[in-house]
């Protein structure tokens, strides 16, 4: 089975750990999201305002109930919610 390519916040080294840190500063944990963009950083540099805008903003274009199965899928990927 594949699986998505993932940086944890244990193995984190150079500006992925920064930014691991920043994440967990600003929602209080590590989003799976960020997780799997800091795989690839000239795609996670961008993943933080989508997240934001898709999730967080109180306009968002997703309803709750779509932004909660985004969440789930991307954390069962991940391996857990945090």
């Amino acid at each position: 089975m594949a699986r998505i390519k993932t940086v944890s916040p244990e193995s984190a080294r150079g500006i992925r750990k920064l930014a691991m840190w920043q994440a967990k500063r600003q929602y209080g944990y590590v989003p799976g999201i960020a997780k799997i963009g800091l795989v690839d950083l000239a795609v996670g540099r961008h993943l933080g305002a989508v997240y934001d805008r898709l999730h967080l903003r109180k306009s968002s274009p997703l309803t709750r109930l779509q932004r909660e199965m985004l969440a789930v899928v991307v954390n069962g990927h991940v391996n857990g919610a945090p």
